[in-house]
């Protein structure tokens, strides 16, 4: 039996440990791991609150600016159990719930300042519990992007985790873009502040446009035995510069991922999906829980401006009750660069795509929270259209409506990495209309399970865009059988994450 070790920001097997797409990995891979007979442990920190309620199971001490640190291991209850899967936080006072998700801090004048001081003491901690013998003996250490990087700093420089080095280290990119760079030095989250005692190799560890900082996704990329992308596309991209906006790819590690790629290190394996067990929505109740999810909404008090907004988007809501539209296009997504610069580069377009819906007695629902300016915008326009309806919440009834109820499902991202909207959409007969980019490629096929677009310039992409609806509404109004044979063609794909935790066995985990 091979035991594993996974270690990430997020945790979606437990509650409210999820922020993005890397929550879902982190559950599910497990859940594949434990079915082949393996054992898995799972820890994320705690957040100061998922802690409670768990089984404490031991107390570490480490040291981090020159001072011992004591950090508390809990054993905690899954949302569902599986054999041979523990799951675990890690407690320190200093590890607090941020603003996003509860989970990761937004420090707009100085990026990475809060999160960095969370993981370096998270990642500390880990290594101790590792050293100490808390999930047993590792045959494969399991990172998750700039968050948990930090224990390959440690296994290569700390004298204290040498043990480490007789470990396999896997890291998997989920968000390139976000990589998590700190001063080396006069600043208090700084590695040198952390850890004072490490002659630091700056030429190994420096990112190379800001050459006075660590860059921890370049650690990552550095100094693990196996690096993965979540999609065999986004490999290729990311192996070459990126040109924004026509072009998204190695942001400025290229040169890492090339040498990875180059001693067999780099492999791109698709994410999965789950098809069974999954939580189901009746049909017909969208736009019962649009309301339920904005009066919920409601009473959040940081929403301000929410009572003119409520009233009138309810009121479109339940205009709709009444007369529903022949044609439902939906997004559901974090509101920022990644998902929808198209739109906020040129609202136009958006408003495009409003009026060749309208023509078609179509509407447009948007799901999600994010960046201000995004939000912002996507209420102004839900003012001055009719036929928007914009949710600026969360709700997982109403997306499992949306991925339902929904005839098409819109995907303009700058760029994917892989992506899990467009899987569960299509899980759902429901095709997409996709930028053709990253995982994107790996999933949709034009004409066949969904619709994209491209183009060799940004103006390009944006006529291609709309060129793209334009299709997919003529098939759909012209051509009926043309339009289900693409919705029994999107049901009918299957990204499984048994085909996917194969290849990790062979390619990364190499246990056999």
């Amino acid at each position: 039996m091979n035991n594993f070790l996974f270690v990430a920001a997020e945790n979606d097997a437990l509650e409210n440990c999820k922020a993005g797409g890397m929550g879902d990995v982190v559950r599910d891979v497990p859940r594949q791991i434990s079915e082949r007979g393996d054992r898995v442990h799972v820890i994320v920190p705690s957040y100061s609150r998922l802690h409670h309620g768990g089984v404490p199971k031991t107390t570490v001490n480490f040291s981090l600016r020159g001072m011992g640190y004591t950090a508390e291991l809990y054993e905690v209850k899954p949302k569902k159990e599986f054999p041979n899967i523990f799951h675990y936080v890690l407690h320190h006072p200093e590890i607090e719930a941020g603003d996003i998700a509860h989970i990761y801090h937004n420090d707009p004048e100085e990026p990475f300042y809060t999160d960095a001081i969370k993981y370096f003491i998270f990642c500390t901690a880990v290594a101790e519990a590792i050293k100490k013998g808390a999930f047993g003996k590792l045959d494969v250490v399991h990172l998750h992007d700039w968050h948990s990087s930090l224990l390959l700093f440690l296994r290569k420089f700390h004298p204290e985790y040498t043990n480490l080095k007789d470990i396999r280290f896997v890291y998997s990119i989920h968000n390139l873009a976000i990589q998590g760079i700190r001063p080396f030095e006069n600043n208090y989250s700084s590695v040198r502040n952390w850890f004072p005692d490490i002659a630091i190799d700056h030429r190994a560890l420096m990112d190379y446009r800001y050459r006075d900082c660590i860059n921890l996704m370049a650690v990552g990329i550095r100094f693990a035995d196996a690096v993965h992308t979540v999609s065999p596309s986004y490999k290729e991209d990311v192996l070459l510069p990126s040109s924004p906006p026509e072009f998204i790819g190695g942001e400025g590690l290229e040169r890492d991922l090339q040498k990875a790629d180059a001693e067999g290190r780099l492999f791109g394996i698709l994410n999965g999906c789950n098809y069974k067990n999954i939580n189901k929505e009746k049909k017909g109740n969208i736009y019962r829980n649009t309301v339920k999810a904005l009066f919920r909404w409601l009473q959040e008090e940081s929403k301000k401006y929410k009572a003119d907004f409520l009233a009138h988007t309810g009121e479109k809501i339940m205009d709709y009750v009444e007369n529903r539209p022949k044609f439902i296009a939906s997004s559901v997504a974090r509101l920022t660069e990644q998902k929808f610069y198209f739109f906020m580069r040129s609202p136009e377009a958006f408003v495009e795509i409003l009026k060749r819906l309208e023509k078609v007695d179509g509407i447009f629902i948007l799901l999600g929270t994010g960046a201000p300016e995004y939000e912002e915008l996507f209420r102004k326009l839900s003012y001055e259209h009719k036929n928007f309806i914009f949710t600026n919440g969360q709700s997982e009834k109403l997306i499992d409506s949306m991925y339902l109820e929904s005839d098409l499902y819109f995907m303009p991202s700058l760029f994917e990495p892989c992506g899990i909207s467009q899987m569960l959409a299509m899980r759902n007969g429901n095709p997409c209309l996709v930028h053709h980019t990253g995982g994107l490629k790996d999933t949709v096929e034009h004409m066949v399970t969904g619709f994209s677009f491209d183009g060799d310039s940004y103006d390009e992409k944006i006529k291609n865009m709309l060129k793209a609806l334009d299709e997919a509404l003529d098939v759909f109004e012209n051509d009926k059988p043309k339009w289900k044979k693409i919705q029994a063609s999107a049901k009918k794909m299957r990204f499984t994450w048994q085909k996917s935790v194969d290849e990790y066995y062979i390619q990364l985990y190499k246990t056999n």
